[in-house]
C-alpha cells in the first residue's frame, strides 16, 4: 500500500476550515521529521490560535511496515475519542506518514455531541488532506537503494543533469574534493543504475553502495 507525505520536506504545510453550528475548526497539517518536531507544531498552534478553546492533534511518524513507527493522538480537553482519535484515523485511513495534524475549535456556543464532535474533527482532517491531495502536494514516500557517484567538479553538472533527464533520482549533491552525487533507485535495479551511469560518464564512474533510506518518490 503506497505511503504518502507532503511535498517539499519537513515544514510543508497545508490549512483547512471547517465551521459546525458556529464552531470554527482549523485544521493544519504539517510535514514532520521527529516527535519533537510534531509537538513544536502542536505548541505553535496554541500560540498562534491562543484565543481558540481546543487544539487537538494527532502524527504518524515513520512507515507502518517499521515496528519503529510512532502514533500519537490528543484530544486537549475534549472527550476522550471524540477528536484526536478522529485526526488520527484520517491520517492512518489516507496513507499519510511522517506528519502532524492540529485542529483548533473555535467553540461556536452549541454542544455538538459525541458524535457530531467526532464528525466535525474527522471532517476537518479530511478537508484539509484533500486540499493536499488537490493540489498535487501529496508525495509517495518509498524506501529506495542509495549510491554514492563520485565526479570530478566540471563533469558534475552535466551528467546529474542527464540522470535526472534520464528519470534517475538524485537527492543531492555534496561538494568537497570532488562532487559526490547521491542517487536513489528500486531494489533490483542497480544493474541498470549502474549501466546508465556507465554510459552518461563513458565508463569513467562507478556507483558506490551506500545502504537504504526512505525518500520522496516523485513520478517519473
Amino acid at each position: 500500500m503506497p505511503e504518502f507525505t507532503l511535498r517539499g520536506g519537513p515544514g510543508a504545510s497545508i490549512h483547512a476550515e471547517l465551521e459546525a453550528k458556529r464552531s470554527r475548526f482549523l485544521c493544519t497539517v504539517v510535514r514532520v521529521a521527529t516527535e519533537d518536531d510534531a509537538r513544536d507544531v502542536i505548541e505553535l498552534a496554541r500560540k498562534t490560535h491562543w484565543d481558540a478553546r481546543h487544539h487537538c492533534s494527532a502524527f504518524v511518524l515513520g512507515s507502518t511496515t517499521e515496528p519503529s513507527q510512532v502514533r500519537r493522538s490528543n484530544d486537549d480537553g475534549e472527550p476522550s475519542g471524540t477528536a484526536g482519535r478522529p485526526i488520527l484515523d484520517v491520517l492512518t485511513g489516507r496513507n499519510l506518514i511522517d506528519c502532524v495534524a492540529v485542529v483548533s475549535r473555535y467553540f461556536g456556543g452549541t454542544l455538538l455531541g459525541t458524535g457530531g464532535l467526532i464528525r466535525a474533527y474527522s471532517d476537518a482532517a479530511a478537508h484539509a488532506v484533500d486540499a493536499a491531495r488537490e493540489a498535487h502536494r501529496l508525495v509517495a514516500r518509498e524506501r529506495r537503494d542509495i549510491f554514492h557517484l563520485s565526479l570530478g567538479h566540471a563533469d558534475a553538472g552535466r551528467i546529474e543533469a542527464e540522470l535526472r533527464h534520464q528519470g534517475i533520482t538524485v537527492l543531492g549533491t555534496d561538494y568537497g574534493a570532488r562532487a559526490v552525487l547521491t542517487l536513489a533507485t528500486d531494489a533490483g535495479s542497480t544493474a541498470d543504475l549502474s549501466a546508465r551511469v556507465a554510459a552518461v560518464t563513458a565508463g569513467a564512474a562507478r556507483i558506490e553502495p551506500a545502504g537504504s533510506e526512505w525518500v520522496d518518490a516523485e513520478p517519473e
